[in-house]
């Protein structure tokens, strides 16, 4: 556990996982000008997950004996980690929120959301951040991220539920810090990584 003083000098594993499949979907209609798009991801990180899902078996199996759990502040990871983590209550910590997507500000075009979502990542990358965190700022969470996660697992195996691209972002982090992906399980919905301390 973070600040003890054991001497068996274990750490982990950690175990980091994307949400599964949300209630909003990005592939459908309809068409969005960038405010509305906007507007619709407000209302996308807000949103929990869609209806009838369950945690796939190996996510199950490979967290069954986390000794702790966190989600990012929203619900989709909050519902995530309840279904694949039962036995424990996650800790809801939003420095695990996903990076942000402002869209660039295009004027006379629309676009599904998951157009969207590939223009704004691209801007956001490039220094656009419009009124929210840019990416300078989602970087040095991203660090923090990663020392929360090492330093919790100080003798204790760690289970996260969080975000796509902010999982990514906490990859360099943590093998900063001595970590390594021992499972590479992509990154669709449901999908997780293994890290081990080397």
């Amino acid at each position: 556990m973070p600040g003890s003083t054991s001497t068996a000098g274990r750490r982990g594993p950690i175990v980091i996982s994307r949400h599964g499949k949300p209630a909003l979907d990005r592939t459908a209609g309809p068409r969005l000008d960038w405010r509305q798009y906007k507007d619709w991801w407000a209302r996308y990180e807000e949103s929990p997950l869609a209806e009838g899902q369950v945690a796939p078996q190996a996510l199950k199996d490979a967290v069954k004996d986390a000794d702790l759990v966190f989600a990012s502040g929203r619900i989709r990871a909050q519902e995530t980690a309840a279904r694949a983590a039962p036995h424990m209550t996650a800790e809801n910590d939003p420095i695990f929120n996903e990076a942000p997507l402002p869209p660039p500000m295009l004027p006379r075009v629309r676009y599904l959301p998951k157009t969207w979502n590939i223009l704004a990542r691209a801007a956001w990358l490039n220094g656009h951040a419009l009124d929210g965190e840019s990416v300078v700022q989602a970087r040095l969470r991203a660090m923090e991220a990663a020392q929360k996660l090492h330093e919790a697992s100080e003798d204790a195996k760690v289970y996260l539920a969080a975000h796509g691209w902010f999982n990514r972002m906490m990859r360099p982090e943590l093998k900063k810090l001595g970590w390594k992906c021992v499972r590479d399980g992509g990154d669709s919905y449901w999908s997780f990584r293994v890290y081990e301390y080397r």
